[in-house]
């Protein structure tokens, strides 16, 4: 399939809905072809204007869905066409695909979270979900390229020969990570997650998900984690308005 394209504020994404992606993961899977799928919410905005690392990384993606209300309302508000339905979240979609896989038999490997989070994420999964295949490994190690136990990690992802690997250590260490060792991911479809595992473990309260609709999805994360996420949720967007009102002015 060939989603619409979307360019704006230096970003591009693609008019996915949930749907979607799920027919794209099964596309790449079945012409075992690789996919690096990511995201767009206005913290990634602010990154990718701020680290070429993760310029690289959207570069080598893809497919780019929107996981942010404000992407949308600022994708439309400078002409176009994205609307609600093109707006998800890795919370919205982790459980119907892993129902997915365990239909299709698909092996999935999640890689992040604090050690113990992702495999309570994993069991309840399991319970919930017959015949799922899922395993875990939490991101607190030594990634750096070449090291010894970045090495033991890519080896265990190997032995598993996952169909899906979903790496959340946050960005954008996760997108980081997921360049500096693309060539040794098999996988077929290969995508960033964030912190899906903490809210499936209930590590991290989900925010009620009309608030996500609406856009406000970041003031429930602000309330649950006010010390980390308070730069991120009320200084970030003062660049994202510099450079909308510089895309105005051009």
């Amino acid at each position: 399939m060939k989603p619409e394209v979307y360019s704006f504020l230096g970003i591009t994404v693609h008019a996915l809905t949930m749907d979607d992606l799920f027919c794209l993961i099964e596309e790449a899977i079945t012409r075992n072809e690789q996919y690096i799928i990511a995201h767009h919410n206005l913290h990634s905005l602010y990154t990718y204007h701020h680290d070429p690392k993760m310029r690289d990384f959207y570069a080598c993606s893809k497919f780019i869905y929107i996981d942010g209300m404000p992407i949308v309302f600022l994708g439309r508000f400078l002409g176009h066409p994205l609307q609600r339905k093109n707006r998800f979240t890795s919370v919205d979609w982790v459980r119907p695909l892993m129902q997915q896989a365990a239909r299709q038999g698909w092996r999935v490997f999640f890689l992040g979270s604090k050690p113990g989070v992702a495999a309570r994420a994993a069991e309840i999964l399991k319970n919930e979900i017959h015949g799922l295949q899922l395993e875990t490994l939490h991101g607190y190690f030594n990634a750096s390229p070449g090291n010894e136990e970045n090495h033991q990690v890519l080896q265990r992802i190997e032995v598993y020969q996952p169909k899906i690997l979903m790496v959340g250590m946050g960005m954008p260490r996760q997108e980081c990570w997921i360049l500096d060792n693309l060539p040794e991911l098999h996988a077929n479809v290969v995508i960033a997650v964030g912190a899906t595992m903490d809210y499936v473990s209930g590590a991290v309260p989900t925010p009620p998900r009309w608030m996500g609709q609406l856009g406000l999805e970041w003031l429930s994360r602000l309330v649950s984690e006010p010390e980390r996420l308070w730069r991120r949720y009320l200084l970030e967007p003062c660049f994202v308005l510099k450079l909308l009102a510089r895309s105005k002015m051009n």
